[in-house]
């Protein structure tokens, strides 16, 4: 058997090597000191590989988290299923798309056991089922496959973490929670991980950062994810347990602009059974399926 962890960074694509427009350029990272330098697999940070990855998916513009992440998410080309790419939450249209082929309900389908880890706040528990349904893509994923969401209490119990994973921004809306270092959510998000077969992690606040052009908040930004990965790699036993890490678009890699960008975004393998995939994850169309055929052959 063969334990997944997948985890979606929002808008961290791969930029030039200029370090006054890159917040990846800089010293001491161990994981995300990535930037362009042509296509093909590279090596990476802990012995990974680096795959180059096209999110603009043959499609015309920017690309946008709505149809990013639902293709990400089923393996299904959803930008060019509209003939745009969609900003924001999925609309009616894939919304449909992942009730059918949410990475999660296929995993679960398979007889394996998948998990969001990310914890909600309880206005999210307050509103109905209609209104869940509108959100997020990773929402609307987790709603598919019929999987419990997690709440403020598990992080308390460290079960779950939170999208900010230092809980820097519950605290500043009152909640009574610890604030965690990168290494503690690290340690958490590993043994979660033990629970279940298939965890999806979301991050987005690389994209938050990105669309400031703040460079020190950005540098920050990538120095603290580096230290969750980089905590969380030392932990994981990689002979058991695969980690992707990929992202919807690009953004952060490039201050330069505040908009997204049409950059490759980075994927990031390490561990088990990442040799057999890397050949086959050109495109964020490539990430579900590569994981179903993981799951394929090591039930």
């Amino acid at each position: 058997m063969i334990k997944i962890l997948l985890i979606f960074v929002d808008g961290l694509g791969l930029g030039s090597d200029d370090p006054l427009r890159n917040p990846c350029v800089q010293d001491h990272l161990n994981i995300f000191d990535c930037y362009e330098n042509g296509d093909g697999i590279h090596s990476a940070g802990r012995g990974g590989f680096l795959l180059p990855t096209d999110a603009t998916l043959g499609v015309d513009g920017l690309p946008q988290s709505g149809t990013g992440q639902s293709t990400l998410l089923t393996g299904i080309n959803c930008s060019k299923l509209l003939g745009r790419h969609l900003q924001g939450y999925p609309n009616s249209r894939l919304r449909d798309i992942l009730r059918q082929y949410s990475l999660l309900k296929q995993v679960k389908e398979m007889g394996c056991r998948p998990a969001f880890i990310n914890a909600y706040r309880p206005l999210f528990f307050a509103l109905n089922k209609k209104i869940q349904w509108c959100l997020s893509t990773t929402t609307v994923a987790t709603l598919s496959a019929d999987i419990p969401f997690f709440q403020i209490d598990d992080i308390r119990k460290k079960r779950s973490i939170y999208h900010d994973f230092t809980n820097e921004s519950l605290i500043k809306r009152g909640f009574n929670v610890d604030l965690f270092s990168p290494e503690e959510a690290a340690h958490i998000l590993v043994q979660a991980s033990k629970q279940y077969d298939f965890v999806l992690y979301e991050y987005f606040m690389t994209d938050r950062a990105g669309h400031s052009q703040e460079m020190e908040r950005c540098q920050k930004e990538i120095k603290k994810l580096d230290r969750f990965m980089t905590s969380l790699l030392s932990e994981l036993d990689l002979n058991a347990n695969l980690v992707i890490l990929t992202s919807d678009h690009g953004n952060i890699e490039d201050l330069s602009v505040k908009t997204h960008t049409r950059n490759k975004v980075m994927t990031l393998l390490w561990g088990r059974g990442s040799e057999s995939v890397v050949s086959h994850i050109r495109t964020l169309e490539d990430i579900t399926p590569a994981v179903l055929r993981l799951f394929a052959v090591y039930i």
